[in-house]
């Protein structure tokens, strides 16, 4: 796919589209795919098994739970809290977004979809998720359940703390940045002091005070409440303004060159 695209990129193509070679992808919704891609709507799109329910049923129940899970991980890691199937293959990218991503550290095995996705969310790409039913055919899925359970949580983990670090600590700073900031010492304090006091008064046998019980207890709370506010704040940051031109725009500069 590497490769694939950096020779879109050589030969000045202006949309690349990705069907992966299962057969589950109907090429006659490529003109839904794309069209929001030559209007100037979005910069990236990408395929969304869970909006058909009828073609849904034929999906295996193991492969529909795992999407589900991983749809919401892939959420909270990638910023696109608005997109769903993070793994789905079917997708179109503008050449001129393709061109800003750092294609050798988009990941090489079955992350690659929500590799490129958090990429995408430090360019502010905007992400369409388009209603595209899969083909299931009874073919044999060479993905193996167990190793995307080994190796799906660390990566998701790690772009999630790649993105947070990026997004509110480097590119920018922000109320999100402070809540942040000041909800994890509260939430982690207060349950280093309040583990450690319930041991020390269980030992000794007597009742904690008023004081010592409400100081963890507020500390939490707080600390609950603004991260929830940093969540809020995060979900409202998905990017909405393509970064890239309709095509036509484009047309009618280069002919005016």
């Amino acid at each position: 796919m590497i490769t694939g695209f950096r020779k879109a990129l050589d030969i000045n193509a202006q949309i690349v589209i990705k069907i992966d070679g299962d057969g589950q992808m109907n090429v006659n919704y490529i003109p839904l795919l794309i069209a929001p891609l030559i209007l100037g709507n979005a910069d990236y799109a990408k395929g969304n098994r869970f909006r058909d329910f009828k073609m849904l049923n034929q999906m295996p129940i193991i492969r529909r739970l795992g999407n589900l899970g991983l749809s919401f991980l892939a959420k909270a890691a990638t910023g696109y809290w608005n997109c769903f199937d993070p793994t789905n293959g079917f997708l179109a990218i503008r050449t001129e977004v393709l061109a800003q991503l750092p294609l050798e550290r988009i990941d090489h095995t079955y992350f690659f979809e929500t590799s490129m996705l958090s990429y995408l969310y430090l360019q502010n790409a905007t992400v369409y998720d388009a209603s595209v039913p899969a083909r299931y055919q009874g073919e044999i899925s060479s993905l193996s359940i167990r190793r995307v359970l080994l190796e799906f949580p660390y990566k998701l983990f790690r772009t999630f703390l790649s993105r947070i670090l990026l997004k509110y600590y480097l590119y920018d700073f922000s109320m999100v940045s402070i809540y942040i900031l000041t909800s994890l010492p509260l939430i982690f304090g207060g349950l280093t002091f309040g583990i450690y006091k319930w041991f020390q008064y269980a030992t000794l046998g007597i009742p904690a005070p008023t004081g010592t019980v409400m100081l963890p207890t507020l500390s939490l709370i707080l600390g609950i409440q603004l991260l929830l506010s940093a969540i809020e704040g995060d979900v409202h940051s998905v990017p909405t303004e393509p970064i890239s031109k309709p095509l036509s725009q484009i047309r009618k500069l280069d002919s005016q060159v």
